[in-house]
């Protein structure tokens, strides 16, 4: 899937959650994570105390000059987590060993962002030698590109370790596409622990950010074999569509905004287009095909503060998927090679 966010959530809630010694409520690939002293929200407070800052300042002064990279970053840590958990394997260049996610098919020329990582990494380095992991870095900006577009804060933990290895073919075989039926890509996410309401939520991180042409192409100009375009496509939008990504090939790289009505911002408007029928993704779009997504859909369409609470339960819920802790994995000096 091709993919700039004020929080809702109070400080006292904050104060408390980061307080409690906490049992994960959420699966992961290994079972349940106990937040132990390997992985808690206070993991760096005496280590690496200005963790938080370093990072909001690396995704600030990147996104002065690429709008995008908000959205790029969020992605980046969902093809991270979806693939074996989140290891930060996404990061990791090709070696003699092993093909990494970075040439997989679904990141292939659209996984945007490393740089930022790299740099951000770079920067935290000088402050915390050998302490912070590139994957806990990767999810806290992650974090930090969602409240930068206006979207919630969520609780997060760290401590996570970085793996030692990547699979260009789990990548390729995990990841959703935009092109895949709804009953294919719910089942890669309970296959992950996730559910049919985590599809919903997640999905809506296509409130900001842009798709290549390629990727929706086929709804425009040959929707499913018919030599017609998708008919629950707008009319309007199906025309300012064919206008951005003409029939021909070389339009593939083209961009399109995944929300026209709110390109930059994290909103609820991602939902208001697909009960309008003005969805990009074909993926999307079939979120109101069926009576169970539909009807979620239709709520968050309505009501931006449950779309949001939502979105930091399922955002949260992500990042603990498949963790490694402890002597499990390491902390990369350079976040595109394993030590």
């Amino acid at each position: 899937m091709t993919m700039s966010l004020s929080s809702y959530f109070t400080i006292p809630l904050f104060l408390c959650l980061s307080s409690l010694h906490l049992v994960s409520p959420f699966p992961s690939f290994g079972g349940q994570i106990d937040y132990d002293y390997n992985y808690n929200y206070n993991y760096y407070e005496r280590s690496c105390p200005r963790l938080r800052m370093i990072v909001q300042n690396g995704v600030w002064a990147a996104f002065k000059t690429d709008t995008r990279i908000a959205a790029s970053l969020l992605r980046l840590h969902f093809h991270d987590c979806f693939v074996n958990g989140c290891d930060a394997s996404i990061l990791l260049d090709d070696t003699i060993d092993f093909r990494g996610e970075k040439n997989a098919f679904p990141n292939r020329n659209s996984a945007r962002g490393y740089e930022v990582i790299d740099s951000i990494k770079a920067d935290v380095e000088q402050a915390c030698p050998s302490t912070v992991s590139c994957v806990d870095i990767l999810t806290l900006a992650a974090r930090e590109s969602v409240i930068l577009s206006g979207g919630p804060y969520y609780p997060l933990s760290f401590g996570r370790k970085d793996g030692f290895t990547a699979s260009e073919k789990a990548a390729n075989e995990q990841l959703p596409s935009p092109i895949e039926p709804l009953e294919n890509i719910t089942a890669k996410f309970t296959s992950k622990g996730l559910d049919m309401k985590d599809v919903v939520v997640l999905s809506g991180a296509h409130t900001i950010g842009f798709a290549q042409c390629f990727t929706f192409k086929r709804r425009l100009f040959d929707f499913k074999g018919t030599g017609k375009p998708d008919p629950t496509l707008e009319s309007s939008a199906l025309a300012n569509l064919q206008g951005m990504c003409p029939n021909k090939d070389a339009s593939n790289r083209n961009l399109a905004p995944l929300d026209s009505a709110s390109t930059y911002r994290f909103d609820n408007a991602y939902y208001v287009n697909l009960v309008n029928g003005t969805g990009l993704l074909e993926s999307d779009q079939a979120l109101m095909r069926d009576p169970k997504t539909s009807a979620i859909v239709t709520a968050y369409s309505s009501n931006s503060y449950l779309f949001s609470a939502d979105f930091a339960s399922s955002m949260t819920k992500l990042s603990n998927l498949g963790i490694l802790t402890g002597s499990n994995g390491q902390i990369r000096n350079k976040c595109g090679s394993v030590n």
